[in-house]
């Protein structure tokens, strides 16, 4: 399976699965040829050549919509994809949703505006601070006092600790709650969340850090994720179905398996309450192996990334990670210089 992975004819997932699989840093020379093939080949060609000279996508502003083409959504999929943090295009995207898309209480708001003002805080919330988070600490931006306000943001809004104020709009309580949940706690972007501290350096992370990932653990552990059972606003009684649909790239919404990658990530591999879960995921291989992608977002971004219904490098890359006891995310990003369904239910 692993040969598959690494067939040159796909550089970027050869790239990531030399990172995360086979544990080789980033100037190892065969992972950074597949790298540098990576970036002159689609998807990561294909979504840069969109990106407007200024660094957003589609249109200047806070860059959430439309989804899945604004800006934020770029930054998102291209870091999932392993693309290289020190390309110009790349920084420069960083450095335009920094300057757009952070709102004053520190954290990255969900805002569709063709302008340039900041967003509001009332449209702060964990899935997307997560989400933007996890790519610009991947993309080496750690150091920036920018992402250490995004960091203290989503580390207080989970602990509940020092939060002057919360929104009906958005995240409107500690502990996951969010009003796209009807102010229940969300797993959604619990997930989110995690996978952003998850991406921190244990040394680099404060005690605030620490406390906010143990309750997201907890939080997460909670329930079976194989049931995904987790608390559900709107009258819901069932799970989303997007649960139980693996794909990539990996934006909006979470499944099974994203909670799987940041448990295991934070070293809770082997905790038995993970064995249903991790049980689902191996039966979902076919015969060969090979997982299917279940959820593409086919025809939303601007060049599809995967195919849907088809088996997938990139899902049976994110299901190994997940699998694999020695898979892990050891290659470190360079650091540049400069009714509704139910979310979480």
């Amino acid at each position: 399976m692993l040969a598959w992975l690494l067939e040159p004819a796909d550089p970027a997932v050869r790239h990531v699965a030399l990172r995360d699989l086979c544990g080789r840093p980033a100037d190892d020379p065969d992972t950074a040829a597949a790298q540098r093939a990576a970036m002159a080949a689609d998807p990561i060609a294909g979504i840069l050549a969109t990106q407007h000279p200024d660094g957003f996508w589609e249109k200047p502003g806070p860059g959430y919509a439309t989804k899945y083409r604004g800006t934020v959504w770029q930054l998102i999929f291209l870091e999932q994809l392993g693309a290289d943090p020190a390309d110009e295009r790349v920084r420069a995207a960083c450095e335009y949703v920094l300057g757009h898309s952070q709102a004053s209480s520190g954290g990255f708001g969900a805002s569709g505006r063709a302008d340039v003002g900041a967003p509001p805080p009332s449209s702060v919330i964990h899935c997307l601070n997560g989400n933007l988070l996890r790519s610009l600490v991947r993309f080496g931006w750690l150091p920036d006092e920018r992402v250490a306000r995004a960091i203290e943001w989503e580390a207080q809004a989970i602990t509940g600790e020092s939060v002057e104020r919360w929104y009906a709009s958005g995240t409107c309580g500690p502990g996951f709650r969010c009003a796209a949940n009807e102010g229940l706690p969300c797993a959604w972007g619990a997930v989110k969340a995690l996978r952003a501290l998850a991406a921190i350096p244990p040394r680099d992370r404060p005690a605030l850090v620490a406390r906010a990932i143990d309750e997201g653990v907890a939080f997460l552990l909670s329930r079976d994720p194989a049931r995904a059972d987790y608390p559900m606003g709107w009258g819901n009684t069932r799970p989303n179905r997007s649960w139980f649909k693996l794909g990539f790239p990996s934006a909006y919404v979470t499944d099974v398996l994203q909670v799987l990658e940041v448990l295991c990530e934070l070293g809770h591999r082997e905790d038995p309450r993970l064995a249903t879960a991790l049980a689902w995921l191996a039966a979902k291989a076919d015969s060969g192996g090979r997982f299917r992608n279940e959820y593409a977002y086919s025809g939303k971004t601007w060049i599809d990334i995967d195919r849907e219904g088809e088996p997938s490098k990139w899902v049976t890359l994110r299901a190994l990670r997940a699998l694999t006891p020695a898979a892990g995310t050891t290659g470190a990003a360079a650091r540049p210089s400069g009714a509704r369904e139910p979310r979480s239910g």
